[in-house]
């Protein structure tokens, strides 16, 4: 339609409703000015006079206008609408553009700006109260005094972000899902409305259901919930909220009420709204223009969080935080820029007036400049989209281009790990092949609350799969074999397929050939973290490079080792084909580490010539097993013992036979070899009859055998058990397990030998007090209780500590002449008798009126005690 022209220079538009005025034409703007200096000096001089009341009278004329514009406009929208049906309202084409710039109905506007203003239920909503578990967690956000409250933003966009990779993967299937024009655009989107106090995130993912509404975000609580609340409970750093997958709920640090508007492809807009006063609302959206998918939240701003109404702010936390996120994201940014503009008029005239009698020549020289028409520049603000993060994906670059600042951010925004430490280290790289991928695997600076809790039962991977830089999973699992799963990164391959489902990508032949890369370049950067470590190094020339720049990667191997080194002893057990590789990774104290870690290499090095073992011991902790009989001897001889003290050794023991050709021997067990003994011989002979007189008389204890020990030195006697049998560290993990049978453990443990010491004082006098008289049943007696003490020492539980106990007791008799018939002395029953007084007095005393109620309420309570 044309537009609606006036004779005052004013046009209306049907289109936008708008009035734009021009007191004078552009195209007659040269003319008039060539007429005014065709004028005389008097007649001009006489019409700047009546310029300025004549001006402002126009104006006021102009100012009439606008009502009678928009009247000519809403009859022509009525003669239109009884042509045709009216359209249901328009979806919104560029989220955040300026109201007049809304392509919507006056309804809908009116809605959304009553929806913008409102920070109270509202009342037709359905209320919901939150579970339990969100509710604490809620509660410790509120009334935090944490100081960092930026992480909110890098929470919201990372679940932005989230959101745009299920609809990105689902779109690989089924290309209808994105929708077309501005819903198709894979983005996330930051408003500011200064005004009403209201930060706006808003992103085209995959949006959520009514149902996904009340699950995710109120009712439903995930472990993580739980987790995140004792952490925090125990000191823990609000700053580690995405972590346990409950970051939305730090929108709570800065804002008081707050709005969730979303549209899922298979449901109806929802509007999910709350106050974290332990119950949140969700209504169908009647009062905001159709998303067309995703989902935007509102946040209404404290008072005190005015600092991010500032473009500025946002900015700095998106590229501190969110630089690598794989989307883009903008933000509805204003700016000043130059313009411009014709001059003024009255500015041209008054700076003639000024000017005293001009010539001829100059007039001829205004009437030449009057060709060209004067403009001044002046500063306008505009606003438009800004985006925010262009750095280009790391594992796109070459690694020599990427500084360890940017793997850092990297590492921050892929792990969502925000706190001061950086990875451990980190490996970049690609394969190129028959299968062609790139990689980039970092080493966390601490382990996860919940790695190794269920370790056998989760399928949880840190490895994001991406194919031809499309997000493809990650739980994809068939990466990284368990053990690794402590690495967080991402691989990004060309080779495999992108429109087939998980199960058969799992059994693409290319998975196997990445997986084994993988492992290898894992332990590879393990390995170097270990080697550029000052500590582990065994050349003592290199005590100068400790004061040098590797001080920051001293002590980064005992970091890992303190944090991760269980997962290495779980891959040698479930990794046969790189159990060596990763044996060399192992870790542990020993007799002669001095407290600090030591690996099987340095053992070696520092092994006795003839040593043909590698001698360890399990047991519960470093100080128990420093006084352990068993080590007596060995450390006699200046052989190095290794401790095992975490419970998983016991199984790791059990298949790491040897290495380098040198077999491992549980000290503990039968077959300890300490060399040759020229008495040995001799002195099994002389300790024939003692040792046949001790197996009879513990019969009853199952013991295999007595025999002469070669490792003792100061204990009398030491309780050892076979060789394939379970030791009794092993016993006592087993006994300690949950659904352990001890019928149908029986036949795994170990046969009992007892080891005695031929060369001291105490087996001596009994091998003496047996030859005298085998019968003696105090002899037996103690040959039992030293039997059971060694049973205790050796790391044995007692099957009987009752006996055990009277045993002790009355070889505490006897050392004190106490006879063993000796009655204990009965205590008197003064409790009683005092109790029967008081009950007598209570019944003697007179008592009148309230008190004589209180006295029989006391009675009857000292008849119960009775």
């Amino acid at each position: 339609m044309s537009p609606y022209h006036t004779n005052c220079g004013v046009t209306f538009s049907e289109n936008t409703c708008q009035c734009s005025v021009s007191l004078v034409s552009s195209s007659s703007h040269s003319l008039n000015r060539s007429l005014f200096y065709s004028l005389s000096k008097k007649e001009r001089k006489k019409m700047r006079k009546w310029t300025i009341p004549s001006t402002l009278l126009l104006l006021l004329l102009l100012s009439q206008l606008p009502d009678q514009g928009r009247k000519i406009h809403a009859n022509a929208e009525k003669e239109s609408e009884s042509e045709e049906l009216v359209d249901s309202p328009k979806v919104e084409e560029k989220f955040g553009a300026i109201p007049s710039g809304l392509s919507t109905d006056s309804d809908v506007a009116k809605r959304e700006a009553e929806s913008i203003s409102r920070k109270s239920l509202r009342s037709s909503a359905e209320k919901f109260e939150f579970q339990a578990e969100v509710s604490r967690l809620m509660d410790i956000i509120i009334n935090s005094l944490y100081s960092n409250k930026d992480i909110f933003l890098r929470e919201l966009i990372s679940n932005a972000s989230d959101a745009l990779d299920k609809i990105r993967f689902l779109s690989l299937t089924d290309k209808e899902v994105l929708g077309e024009g501005d819903d198709a655009k894979l983005e996330i989107q930051i408003k500011l409305d200064k005004e009403n106090k209201i930060l706006s995130i808003r992103d085209r993912g995959i949006g959520m259901t009514k149902e996904d509404l009340i699950k995710n975000l109120g009712t439903i609580a995930k472990s993580g919930t739980s987790a995140f609340v004792e952490k925090m409970q125990t000191g823990g750093d609000l700053n580690l909220i995405g972590q346990f997958g409950v970051g939305f709920y730090s929108v709570y640090l800065v804002a008081d009420y707050v709005e969730v508007i979303s549209k899922h492809n298979d449901d109806k807009q929802y509007v999910w709204e709350s106050k974290a006063d332990g119950a949140f609302a969700i209504s169908e959206d009647v009062w905001n223009e159709p998303l067309g998918r995703g989902t935007e939240i509102r946040l209404h701003l404290r008072e005190e969080a005015g600092e991010y109404l500032e473009e500025d702010k946002l900015k700095e936390l998106v590229k501190r935080y969110s630089e690598f996120i794989n989307f883009p994201i903008y933000i509805w940014a204003t700016k000043e820029v130059d313009v411009e503009v014709p001059a003024d008029e009255d500015e041209s005239g008054e700076e003639e007036t000024t000017e005293s009698s001009p010539s001829e020549e100059e007039e001829v020289d205004e009437e030449e400049s009057e060709k060209k028409p004067k403009t001044k520049t002046i500063k306008e603000k505009t606003s438009e989209w800004e985006v925010l993060n262009d750095v280009k994906a790391i594992w796109l670059r070459s690694p020599k281009e990427v500084t360890d600042e940017e793997y850092t951010k990297f590492y921050r925004s892929l792990s969502k790990d925000f706190s001061e430490e950086k990875p451990l280290a980190w490996s970049h790289f690609s394969a190129e092949g028959d299968v062609e991928f790139k990689a980039v695997l970092y080493v966390p600076p601490k382990a996860a609350h919940d790695l190794y809790e269920s370790y056998y039962n989760s399928n949880k991977s840190n490895l994001k799969l991406y194919v031809r830089r499309v997000f493809i999973s990650d739980e994809f699992d068939e990466l990284l074999p368990k053990y690794l799963n402590f690495l967080k990164g991402l691989v990004d391959s060309d080779t495999l397929p992108l429109n087939v489902s998980r199960e058969m990508l799992q059994q693409h032949s290319s998975l196997k050939t990445i997986k084994k890369k993988l492992i290898r370049k894992a332990l590879d950067m393990i390995r170097r973290i270990a080697e550029e470590d000052p500590d582990e190094s065994n050349d003592k020339e290199n005590t100068d490079m400790e004061a040098s720049d590797n001080d920051e990667k001293k002590g980064q191997y005992t970091k890992f080792w303190n944090e991760f080194g269980k997962s290495i002893k779980l891959g040698i057990i479930e990794d046969a084909a790189n159990r060596n590789r990763l044996a060399k990774l192992l870790r542990f104290e020993s007799t002669k580490s001095d407290g600090k870690l030591a690996s099987l290499d340095q053992y070696i090095s520092r092994m006795k010539s003839g040593q043909k073992d590698i001698f360890y011991l399990t047991g519960t902790s470093k100080e128990q097993l420093e006084k352990s009989p068993f080590l007596e001897r060995l450390k006699r001889k200046n052989y190095e013992v290794i401790f095992f003290t975490d419970p998983v050794d016991e199984y790791l023991m059990q298949y790491l036979m040897e290495y380098e050709d040198k077999k491992f021997q549980n000290v503990s067990k039968e077959g300890v070899k300490l060399g040759k003994d020229s008495k040995e011989k001799e002195l099994k002979e002389s300790y024939k009859d003692l040792s046949k007189w001790w197996k009879d008389t513990l019969a009853t204890e199952n013991v295999d055998s007595v025999k002469v020990s070669n490792r003792l030195d100061q204990s009398p006697c030491v309780v050892v058990t076979s060789k394939y049998g379970w030791s009794a560290n092993m016993e006592r993990i087993m006994q300690s397990q949950t659904l352990s049978d001890a019928n149908k453990q029986a036949y795994m443990r170990g046969k009992r030998v007892l080891e005695i010491n031929p060369r001291h004082p105490i087996i001596k006098e009994l091998r003496e007090r047996v030859v005298k008289d085998p019968e003696d049943e105090s002899v037996k007696q103690t040959a039992r209780l030293m039997y059971q003490t060694a049973l205790m020492e050796s790391g044995f539980v007692l099957n009987d500590p009752k006996e055990f106990a009277s045993s002790i007791y009355n070889s505490v008799k006897a050392s004190l002449n106490v006879s063993p018939d000796a009655p204990v002395e009965e205590e008197e029953d003064t409790e009683e008798a005092e109790v029967e007084n008081d009950l007598k007095e209570a019944e003697t005393t007179p008592k009148g009126g309230d008190e004589d109620a209180a006295a029989e309420d006391e009675t009857a309570s000292y008849k119960d005690e009775l």
